[in-house]
């Protein structure tokens, strides 16, 4: 009997790497690959990787070198690189890096077992045409068991962003149908699946005939009152009051949202291309806050762009005052080979970039750290997601509003279940608290009339 070729995949950046991820597997399994259950054990190795940040890009050229070191012990092993390095950086990968034997981006992850029989026959694979139309949508993604899945619901942005690659790795923007995600969601509430996050560059541009996102979102919302659905990322000029409304109106659609600002000042905003002003950006905020009581909001912001100045600094940090985060991701801006930025001046000092950084870090650790602490002595609906990353006697749990809470052990509380606790306790980037009940997530949607 023929051998089954192994497969292990090392998965690097994005939650849409790790959804693309699961759909390359579910192409390899169709085509009879087994998934190894590690590194060693594995036939073929693909490394699934990020061009965002240029620190993403040099990881994945350090794992390059211990790869070349296995191969050397196992010289019929295929080492592959997938998704936007490989887009982006396919000459350097295949002339360069001898290691690598294909490589293959983004919307050509169908062809990756062709790929493989000619690495296999010893010839070199390589598929990176970017496409208007691929969207997996007849694809069942490879899940292990679990509490949350990752769902990509459309591919590519049209924004673009002057410091971003995702245009030119991911490709224009194209949507999944809307009945292949409710099925899809519909297949993860029978294998008991608590929580979904629907994915996209920029989920608020959606669109499917007539359906928008907002339509999107309450056609997932009701197909099990039990799973909570988050999104992201979203753009502030695509954010919508029906959306806004829409999120208000079904108690399972999580209160979060993730609105990427990037920056406080207006002419770093054109610079950016970004397509809204700061003061539409601060009138969103406050139509959410208005329409979703008790909503909370992250963000991105990327310091030191190119032309900022001190002033451009200080009216980020004044954004965040005035928006108060719960949370943010932050960075230094890094030049991306390919995108409009990079042909300006980097004008901004490494030093004077890390010192910015670390006020915008400094602030909003103190402002989660505020906001967290008014929430003691408050009660918090948790779903449980397992034990404690510092003691197997604490589980941890999420809050709809994305925040992690840790309380005591009991025998009474598994993963998976949803229970009420009451805050004790609070740091900037977590909650304690004590157990109250179980609760039974059976939810009746909220109607809003202004829907």
């Amino acid at each position: 009997m023929e051998k089954k070729n192994s497969v292990f995949i090392e998965t690097y950046g994005c939650q849409m790497n790790l959804a693309d991820t699961e759909v390359v597997l579910g192409i390899l399994r169709e085509n009879g690959y087994t998934v190894a259950p590690s590194l060693q054990e594995a036939d073929v190795v693909l490394m699934n990787t990020c061009s965002i940040r240029e620190n993403a890009e040099e990881r994945i050229y350090g794992r390059l070198g211990n790869m070349k070191t296995l191969k050397q012990s196992k010289p019929g092993l295929v080492v592959g690189v997938l998704g936007c390095m490989a887009e982006r950086l396919r000459k350097d990968l295949m002339e360069e890096k001898k290691v690598v034997d294909l490589v293959v981006g983004p919307d050509e992850y169908r062809r990756i077992p062709e790929f493989i029989g000619l690495a296999i026959a010893g010839e070199k694979g390589i598929g990176v045409k970017l496409s208007k139309t691929e969207t997996y949508d007849d694809i069942i993604p490879y899940r292990e068991d679990g509490l949350s899945a990752y769902i990509s619901v459309m591919r590519g942005c049209d924004k673009f962003c002057t410091f971003c690659v995702v245009p030119f790795t991911r490709g224009r923007e194209r949507s999944r149908s809307l009945s292949s995600i409710v099925a899809e969601v519909r297949l993860l509430s029978e294998r008991g699946f608590r929580e979904v996050t629907l994915l996209g560059q920029n989920v608020n541009s959606y669109l499917d005939g007539e359906y928008d996102f907002a339509d999107l979102l309450a056609a997932v919302a009701e197909v099990d009152r039990k799973i909570r659905v988050r999104f992201t990322t979203s753009h502030p000029q695509d954010m919508s009051e029906k959306l806004l409304y829409t999120i208000a109106a079904h108690q399972n659609l999580c209160k979060y949202i993730h609105l990427p600002v990037q920056s406080g000042s207006n002419r770093i905003l054109d610079l950016m291309n970004r397509t809204y002003t700061v003061e539409h950006y601060l009138d969103l905020m406050e139509k959410a806050r208005r329409i979703i009581p008790g909503v909370s909001f992250s963000t991105d912001i990327i310091s030191g762009f190119p032309g900022e100045t001190w002033e451009d600094h200080l009216a980020t940090l004044d954004v965040m005052n005035k928006v108060r985060y719960d949370g943010a991701y932050m960075f230094k801006y890094s030049p991306r080979e390919g995108t409009k930025a990079f042909r300006m001046v980097d004008d901004v000092a490494e030093e004077v970039k890390s010192k910015r950084l670390q006020e915008i870090i400094s602030q909003q650790q103190r402002i989660s750290a505020e906001i967290n602490e008014t929430l003691v002595g408050k009660l918090e609906v948790l779903l449980i997601e397992g034990a404690s990353r510092k003691s197997e006697d604490f589980l941890a749990g999420r809050t709809d509003s994305n925040k992690i809470v840790i309380i005591p052990r009991k025998d009474e509380i598994g993963e998976g279940d949803y229970v009420e606790v009451k805050i004790k306790k609070g740091t900037s980037a977590t909650l304690f608290g004590d157990f109250v009940k179980m609760v039974d997530k059976r939810i009746t949607p909220v109607r809003s009339e202004a829907v």
